[in-house]
This record gives C-alpha cells, structure tokens and sequence, in this order.
C-alpha cells in the first residue's frame, strides 16, 4: 500500500498547474519528505491509536476543479446570522474567490491566494512563517499537505484593527464521483494589537467516502487577540486529519475551541507556541461521539519563553462504538521559568463498546513552574441520576441534562453567540435535551 500511495501522489504531483509559481520549492520539499517519510503506520507512536493508513487503500480521487459546487449548495452549508460576515469557501480543498464573500475593509482584513501572497508584497511573510508546523509534526500526512499546496489562502488582519464578525472558513467536500482528497493550506497573520476571529466549518457533498487533510498555521503579534474555532459536524464516511499551529510571537491572547460532532476517522492536531514572554493562551474541545466515530486530538503547549500562562480543557462523551483518543502534551524549556500551564481530560463513556485512551504528558525542563495534568474516565454518576429522578425527571431526561450539563463547560467558551446557539442546538438534538 505504501508503495502504491507514493506512485499515485508523486504522479499527481506533476500534474499541479504551478509551473513558475512562488511555492515550487516549497512543494518539492514537502514531496522529498513524504517520500522519506511515508504513511504512518500502527508503529509511529503519535499514530498507534489512529490507523489512519487504511483510507489510503479506497481508489481516490484528487479533484483541483472548484467549480462544480453551486451557490445553492453552498447556502446549505452557511452558519446562521452570518450574512455580514466574510465567508472564504474552499472546494476539495482549493480556493473559491467566486463563492467566498469578503465583507470586511480592506483597512481591517486582506484575504488573498496564498501563491499571490508569497509572489508579491507578502512574501517575506509567507516565506518566514508558512510551514513551521513541519517541525512539530514530522510525518508523511503532514508533508503530503506540503507537497500539495495548491489553491490555499492567506489572511492578514490589519494592525490595530477590532475585526468584530468573525472570518468564517467552509471546507466543502464533493464526493459525488468517488472517494474524495482534499488538502487546504492556510496562513493567518494577526499584527500588532489586532483583534481576529476565525472560523472552520466543514462540509460534505455526496455519498461516498472523503478525506480531507488540512494546514492552517496561524501567527499573533504583540498585543493582539485570536480567537479560533473549529467545528466538525460531517457524516460516518467523511474523514479529517488537522493541524492547527498558533504562534505567539508578542505578548497576546489566543483562544482556541474544537469541536467534533460526527465523522469518521477524525484527528486534530493543536499546537499552541508560546514564544514570547507573558504570553496567554487557552484550549477547549469537546467530542460527542456516536456509531463508529474515531476522534483523536493531539495537542501540544510549547513554553519556550518565561512567564507564559496556559490553560486547556478538553471534554468528550462517547456512545455505541465510538472511540476517543487525547494524546497532551506541556513542552516546558530551560529559559521558560515562571510558567503556568495546566492541561484536563474529562471522559465519560455510554456505550458498552465505546472507549477511550488518554495520555496527558509533562515535559520540563525549568524548575521555577506550576504545571498540573490529569485525566478522569468514567460513566455517569449514579447518585446524580437517582437524585432527578426522585424529582420526577425520567431516566432519559436526567441523563440529557447531566451529560448537556457536562458539555456547557466547553460551549461558553464560544464567543459569537449565533455559532455558540447553533453548536448547542445540534447537541441538545444529540442528547434529546428538551427541557
């Protein structure tokens, strides 16, 4: 199969219409290292829960075309209270400016191609930050995004800019001819004292299968604020690997949420990089998980400067067959002294064959912190429930309203309230929460 794979991508490779442009050799580097590298397999330990080899073995079918997607279809997609905001659509993981609509001025937002961007008067920037993540995750899924730049997008919020409607990103997947790969590329700069919201959406067109193998890397300067989220609502046959890799490089504030409610094989990959002094950052995900849904979220705090503060929460409920993965991990380094940082991992399991594996980590190297880690696995609690149900609440009512209770911890940390509404809706419905 690995033999197989690399024939298939080192073929579709030089088929990319990119001759002459500004991320040649960025792309090659990224083929070299997939062909290093591999499919990652049971045996690479960041992997050995997530197989995510086998979805190499379906026919796949690598679509550059970004045009058979209508408005109309779109529209179905489209979060609500969002008609002021920008939209940026992207189609089997290539940049649309024709459904997109860029609603904010160009003196607070600029949204461009991300091969324009690396060609012109942003190059140095694209140059300096566009593929750091490498470093963070050195494996053929994330070079195969490298070797497959194509069609990404860059996103600059302005200095000293209050970018009050949030950015809102819609990943769409046409499946309809056949198993479907797609490859978004991203890079987000905050400058100086911008104030920036972002939002990931994904969505899937047809029945059959899709794999969709996303890079957003994102940069915050001094005193700006980033809020980012990210939200997962496909079906059983659509499949994701993330990464999502946020650089502090001045003292600000990031938020990131992740939410994941239906798929099939999903993995997110967050790195939080603190690489200035009194940097501040906080990380929140929830999966409700039903069917055969596999959810693995690997994250990664990187104290490199002192006096950091970091603060991440994660929240899943597994039903049926489903399975969940948190693999954490606290990098505290050498100069990185007065660092606060502290990483939780709540999981409760429903069904009698749902599961889940869960390793927080500590790696320090400083010896002046305050570092805290743990997990908790368990079912609901008993006591709880028999002390509803002497209130009259059925066993299904008390049982959606401890497990809604569970997940609110998560959900206010939304800040656009039309996204935190329509995020709590789909898990009320999920839970049969009708108080």
């Amino acid at each position: 199969m690995q033999k197989e794979a690399k024939e298939f991508f080192n073929t579709r490779f030089h088929e990319q219409p990119v001759n002459g442009s500004a991320l040649a050799g960025f792309r090659q580097q990224g083929l070299d290292m997939f062909n290093k590298l591999g499919i990652p397999a049971v045996k690479h330990e960041e992997w050995k829960y997530t197989r995510v080899n086998a979805l190499f073995n379906n026919d796949l079918t690598y679509n550059l075309d970004a045009s058979g997607i209508s408005k109309a279809e779109l529209d179905s997609f489209r979060l609500p209270q969002t008609a002021n905001a920008t939209s940026l659509v992207l189609v089997n993981g290539v940049y649309s400016p024709e459904l997109s609509d860029i609603k904010h001025s160009v003196k607070d937002l600029l949204v461009l191609p991300l091969e324009t961007a690396a060609a012109g008067e942003y190059g140095a920037i694209v140059k300096k930050h566009l593929g750091h993540s490498a470093a963070y995750h050195p494996d053929g899924i994330h070079a195969l995004n490298t070797a497959f730049t194509h069609g990404g997008i860059f996103i600059l919020g302005k200095s000293n800019r209050v970018i009050t409607e949030p950015v809102y990103i819609y990943h769409i997947t046409d499946s309809r001819s056949g198993f479907a790969f797609a490859q978004p590329r991203i890079l987000a700069y905050a400058e100086q004292q911008c104030e920036l919201q972002l939002v990931e959406y994904y969505g899937t067109i047809g029945n059959e299968g899709s794999f969709t193998n996303e890079v957003i890397e994102i940069v915050a300067e001094a005193a700006s604020v980033l809020d980012y989220y990210k939200i997962q609502h496909e079906g059983p046959h659509a499949n994701h690997v993330g990464t999502t890799h946020v650089r502090q490089l001045g003292k600000c504030l990031t938020n990131a949420v992740t939410i994941s409610l239906s798929g099939g094989l999903i993995r997110n990959n967050l790195n939080m990089i603190m690489e200035s002094e009194r940097g501040e950052s906080h990380m929140y995900g929830l999966y409700l998980l039903n069917g055969k849904t596999h959810v693995d979220n690997h994250t990664i705090v990187d104290n490199v400067q002192p006096n950091c503060f970091s603060n991440e929460l994660y929240k899943g409920i597994m039903d049926e067959k489903s399975t969940g993965v948190f693999n954490g991990k606290i990098f505290v380094r050498q100069d990185a002294q007065k660092t606060n940082a502290y990483q939780s991992n709540k999981n409760i399991l429903l069904g009698d064959a749902s599961s889940v594996n869960t390793k927080p980590q500590l790696e320090i190297f400083a010896d002046d912190v305050k570092c805290s880690h743990g997990c908790t696995i368990g079912r609901l609690d008993e006591e709880a429930l028999f002390y509803l149900r002497t209130r009259g609440i059925s066993e299904k009512n008390a049982q959606s309203l401890m497990l809604h209770a569970f997940a609110v911890d998560i959900l206010e940390n939304i800040k656009p309230q039309a996204l935190k509404v329509f995020v709590d809706h789909i898990i009320s419905e999920r839970l049969d929460f009708n108080f």
